[in-house]
C-alpha cells in the first residue's frame, strides 16, 4: 500500500488549500478515511473523517464549517478542502484509512503553514 499525500504548502491567513491522498494497493471506498494533523510541540489531532458506505462526514470542532472531506472513488484519491485557514491550522497533514476501530494505513504527511 502505497499513499501519496500532497497539496500543502504555506498561504495566508484566510486563504484555502486544497489537500489530496491517492491511493495504490488499497481502495479508498472500501475503508473511513480521516485526515489528522500534528502541529510542532503538539499530539496529533483527529481533523475530519468520511464512513466507508454512505459518505457520512464528522469534522473536529475547530475545522468545522471551514473544512470539507470528500473521496473521489474513481480517482481513487481523497480530498481535504481547506477554506478560511487560520495559523493554528499550521501542522503537517496525514491521511488516514481504517476498517476497525483504528486507522491502519498512514500518508506520510504534508506540511500545511498559515502565516498571519
Amino acid at each position: 500500500v502505497q499513499l501519496q499525500a500532497s497539496g500543502g504548502g504555506l498561504v495566508q491567513a484566510g486563504g484555502s488549500l486544497r489537500l489530496s491522498c491517492g491511493a495504490s494497493g488499497l481502495t479508498v471506498s472500501s475503508y473511513r478515511t480521516a485526515w489528522f494533523r500534528q502541529g510542532v510541540g503538539k499530539e496529533r489531532e483527529w481533523v475530519a473523517a468520511v464512513s466507508r458506505i454512505g459518505g457520512r462526514s464528522w469534522y473536529a470542532e475547530s475545522v468545522k464549517g471551514r473544512f470539507t472531506i470528500s473521496r473521489d472513488n474513481a480517482k481513487n484519491t481523497v480530498t481535504l478542502q481547506m477554506n478560511s485557514l487560520k495559523p493554528e491550522d499550521t501542522a503537517v497533514y496525514y491521511c488516514a484509512f481504517g476498517m476497525g476501530s483504528t486507522y491502519d494505513y498512514w500518508g506520510q504527511g504534508t506540511q500545511v503553514t498559515v502565516s498571519s
